[in-house]
């Protein structure tokens, strides 16, 4: 585990070298009560963190230690809204607003884990959301083009990678559930919502050699899916586990729903999304 800049605390006291909950003997009483309960918290926060990762996402089958290393770095309590952010360790889908949500950890790890992405990709990401994913996948490739049609999610997401000072993160508001050619052909491509099939489109944006992960299908079971691009025109397929998350698209899965007449059960899957 790499330590130095990258596990620098973001947070430093104000006369050094005083640590943060050793105040000096003359400190005041209060004044030492304030570093006792900021190192409480601090340590709380740790201990949520060590929690969520060798409770939830080691095993969940993420085994990668460079990927679990990162989860102690990137600190994904930033990414969250203050409402929600005693909930950024927690084994759910935290709320964006707008029906949107981020990944649970354990989906975000293990994605990222698939997707092994090295120093030198590019890579698209399809739904900025917090921008907490586009800040892993940042440290780990080279550039990532982050495209998101909501405008209150993609500033809030800009917002976000900017306060962390990441610089590899290229945020843009628009419709990418088609592809975006602007930028491609990408060494990595990532839908962070559901589509009920995976566009051609997208499919051709990929470099050979690239890797795309998708959540397809219909609710209320769809497949997480890595797809590789072996060569031009050439793609192999891999379901990794079974999910059901809200589309990237709500307005397409509208569409979907009412173009091909489903089941009651999958009526009931599409009901339920649209309305979360």
């Amino acid at each position: 585990m790499q330590t130095a800049a990258w596990l620098a605390p973001r947070y430093r006291p104000l006369r050094p070298p005083t640590e943060i909950g050793d105040p000096r003997p003359g400190d005041s009483l209060v004044l030492k009560s304030a570093f006792s309960l900021i190192a409480m918290h601090a340590m709380n926060i740790e201990k949520a963190r060590f929690n969520m990762v060798e409770q939830q996402i080691r095993p969940w089958e993420v085994l990668d230690q460079d990927v679990l290393d990162l989860l102690y770095v990137i600190r994904r309590e930033e990414f969250v809204s203050p409402a929600y952010r005693a909930l950024a360790f927690s084994d759910l889908e935290i709320p964006l607003g707008d029906g949107e949500r981020m990944w649970a950890p354990k989906i975000e790890a293990r994605v990222l884990q698939e997707l092994a992405v090295r120093k030198g990709d590019k890579v698209l990401e399809v739904g900025t959301g917090s921008g907490y994913f586009a800040a892993l996948l940042a440290h780990r490739g080279q550039l990532v083009h982050s495209v998101e049609i909501n405008p209150r999610l993609a500033a809030f997401g800009a917002a976000n990678i900017k306060a962390q000072a990441i610089e590899n993160v290229a945020i843009e508001e628009g419709d990418a559930a088609q592809g975006w050619a602007k930028h491609a052909p990408y060494d990595v491509i990532v839908l962070t919502g559901s589509v009920p099939v995976l566009p051609q489109t997208m499919l051709e944006q990929l470099k050979p050699g690239g890797r795309l992960f998708a959540i397809v299908g219909d609710p209320p079971v769809m497949e997480a899916r890595l797809v590789t691009c072996v060569a031009a025109g050439t793609y192999r397929s891999t379901d990794l586990f079974e999910t059901n998350f809200p589309p990237l698209l709500r307005e397409w899965l509208a569409d979907e729903a009412r173009e091909r007449p489903p089941g009651p059960q999958r009526r009931a899957g599409y009901d339920a999304l649209l309305s979360s």
